[in-house]
């Protein structure tokens, strides 16, 4: 496993040189733990889950030469104690750009053992290539939509005092969507941009002080991961539903976007990994 380091030392801010030769010394691990500790989770963490990115930008050569494009899929485990910088995984990923492969596998095994070795766990890897390119469809969260909710909003950073739910009725299961999330890089303070799906069950959360404290996420900085984690602690703490699961998906920067799923239901497949209109 490839030794982490701090987000301010990554190569986020800083001029780059892009080497167009493949170089696995690239990527840039950060530990989860230290987030993870200051959102006070210690030992076991009680989410399981996937970061799944995918990558539109990647290319290589053939061994004649021939430029060869693929979109590329990784799902990363929340269980891994590493996330990977993702100024660095495009810098990685451009480090193929004239290296010469023998073919698709090639490629995606030097991908799986990258990534694997940078998080510390293995991660799953799989391409689309042009003759499919057809086939990828557009998706969409489903659910009831927060952003109906008229609204008046004059704070925007995240305020767990706006999370509660009705304890007095019967508990409930619903599913609920926003796409006015927005985070800022915990380094650079780049806009992230994204839409979130809550889904529970349990006592009925208040849906206006939920968007409220979505919409807090506006002048926050951390990684997108980070914003997942923080936002599933917040309402297991707050609002203390019996099943949890939050997933987001952020509109893609540098060719990389970058989805995280948390929930402890103890059934279900992962989502769906279909590409919103916005990404």
């Amino acid at each position: 496993m490839t030794t982490p380091q701090t987000p301010q030392d990554s190569p986020l801010g800083k001029p780059a040189t892009y080497k167009s030769e493949y170089d696995a010394s690239l990527l840039f691990p950060i530990a989860r733990e230290g987030k993870r500790a200051e959102l006070g989770i210690a030992g076991t963490v009680p989410f399981f889950g996937i970061d799944i990115w995918n990558a539109y930008e990647v290319s290589w050569l053939n061994m004649r030469g021939k430029p060869q494009i693929a979109i590329v899929s990784f799902m990363i485990p929340a269980d891994s104690p590493n996330i990977v910088e993702s100024k660095s995984f495009k810098l990685y990923l451009n480090s193929f750009n004239q290296t010469r492969l023998a073919g698709l596998d090639a490629l995606l095994e030097l991908l799986r053992a990258d990534l694997s070795a940078a998080v510390g766990r293995p991660v799953q890897v799989a391409a689309t290539l042009p003759e499919d390119f057809g086939k990828l469809q557009m998706g969409t969260m489903e659910g009831l939509l927060l952003d109906r909710l008229d609204i008046e909003v004059d704070n925007y950073s995240p305020d767990t005092a706006l999370l509660f739910a009705n304890e007095e009725e019967a508990p409930v299961e619903e599913t609920l969507v926003s796409h006015l999330l927005k985070s800022n890089c915990l380094v650079t303070g780049q806009p992230d941009w994204g839409s979130v799906q809550i889904r529970y069950v349990g006592s009925q959360i208040n849906q206006e002080g939920l968007l409220k404290y979505l919409i807090g996420y506006r002048n926050h900085n951390e990684f997108h991961e980070q914003c997942v984690e923080r936002i599933f602690m917040d309402l297991l703490r707050h609002c203390r539903p019996q099943k949890l699961s939050v997933y987001a998906r952020f509109t893609r920067r540098g060719g990389l976007d970058i989805n995280p799923w948390r929930s402890n239901f103890t059934t279900g497949q992962r989502p769906s990994n279909a590409r919103l209109s916005r990404q």
